[in-house]
């Protein structure tokens, strides 16, 4: 049964909806994309029983891979090998998300810009200054946009 956009609304109260659980992100190269999220940004990858058991098959097997952020969100990468991009020019590639945004202390976003300069990660746009603080936004692997931001000083 589908629930119509009415009855899902008359089911969840306002405030229901406690934090975003997970995302789940499709990778072509799962390796490149570990380097990036792991190493590169700093994710803790789960190992052992931290990785959920309806998950342990696939990540034994190599075809998911999972991480978790600094809030407790867990970043699922699902190995696409076939994945192409909806675009070749990331500028243009349409898709639904618009990008993933980390935060990070002011003090450590200079250092974050580096870090990806360092890895030779091109910076598709930045780093801006907005009265809502900074941000610096890049690719990850598969070309979806990511961005490293901070409150304003």
């Amino acid at each position: 049964m589908v629930l119509s956009y009415q009855v899902l609304k008359s089911v969840l109260a306002h405030g229901d909806l406690r934090r975003v659980h997970h995302i789940a992100l499709n990778v072509k190269d799962m390796q490149a994309s570990r380097r990036f999220y792991g190493d590169i940004l700093g994710l803790r990858e789960l190992t052992g029983s931290e990785i959920p058991e309806t998950l342990a098959s696939l990540v034994a097997e190599g075809k998911v891979a999972n991480f978790v952020t600094p809030d407790g969100t867990i970043l699922d990468l699902f190995w696409e090998p076939d994945l192409l991009p909806p675009d070749s020019d990331p500028e243009r590639a349409f898709t639904r998300a618009y990008h993933l945004a980390f935060d990070i202390a002011p003090e450590l976003f200079d250092q974050a810009v580096q870090v990806c300069l360092d890895n030779e990660i091109t910076i598709a746009h930045g780093p801006v200054s907005r009265p809502t603080g900074r941000g610096v936004y890049f690719y990850d692997p598969d070309g979806f946009m990511v961005e490293i931001r901070c409150d304003p000083v």
